[in-house]
């Protein structure tokens, strides 16, 4: 499996497929072998790319994540992307990977072509970060089996060092994309499911989100938890499949 140097930090990616390039951005505590399934999927028609951002899975661990981490994810995905492909990729996102992908779309403009952004958040704040904190502290068994098989056996350092970064950025800031989520330009997906348990108003987050995002498409759904992705994938797969065959062309 390939790496790439951004800076000096060494990230894995898995690539597959061959076509347009369609990157897919785990969530907080995932990785891409998270993400298998949506690899084999798409990469019938795309050259699919999903890496493990800085800290996480087999891409260089960090003990502490900064407070512009998804600032950091958002870059090194950009870097990547303008390493494999001169055009422009579409961006797809899950959760923080979504954060990230918007963030993208704010920051490279040049580098998206389009964002499907699935369950993501609009803000993190004391409050709202309650739930999802609460939800890591139970160390069930179906989440210590999904967090060893996306980071490995040394899978708490991650699960611990990102669940301070939010802890810390809830703390801090509101709005996650500093307002600035007018300035996207390009065509974005916003989907979630309203049994989202880890983000409980996250249909009132998406719409807000929404309203700042010039041509927005939005996908709410009373089926499916958090993420809607993998809660109601073949839902999930023909509301990104329509999306994506109206897409314009550049």
């Amino acid at each position: 499996m390939p790496f790439i140097k951004v800076g000096e930090r060494r990230l894995f990616y898995r690539d597959q497929g061959e076509g347009p390039l369609l990157l897919i951005l785990p969530g907080n505590t995932a990785t891409s072998a998270s993400h298998m399934d949506e690899i084999a999927y798409y990469s019938s028609r795309y050259h699919v790319v999903s890496m493990d951002f800085w800290g996480t899975g087999q891409s260089e661990r960090t003990e502490t994540l900064p407070l512009n981490w998804f600032h950091i994810a958002a870059s090194d995905a950009a870097a990547l992307a303008a390493s494999l492909s001169p055009e422009k990729a579409i961006w797809m996102g899950t959760s923080g990977g979504g954060i990230a992908a918007l963030l993208a779309a704010i920051q490279f403009p040049g580098r998206v072509r389009a964002v499907i952004a699935d369950s993501t958040p609009e803000h993190l704040n004391a409050e709202s970060s309650e739930v999802l904190l609460a939800d890591r502290a139970k160390r069930t068994a179906g989440q210590i089996g999904f967090w060893s098989a996306a980071q490995g056996l040394n899978w708490e350092q991650v699960v611990d060092a990102d669940t301070e970064f939010l802890r810390r950025l809830a703390f801090v800031r509101g709005d996650l994309y500093n307002g600035r989520l007018s300035e996207i330009t390009c065509p974005v997906l916003l989907t979630a499911g309203l049994q989202d348990d880890l983000i409980p108003d996250i249909s009132v987050q998406v719409v807000k989100m929404a309203a700042q995002i010039s041509g927005s498409q939005v996908y709410l759904t009373g089926q499916g938890g958090h993420p809607l992705m993998w809660n109601s994938p073949e839902l999930f797969r023909a509301v990104c499949n329509l999306f994506l065959a109206n897409l314009p062309v550049d």
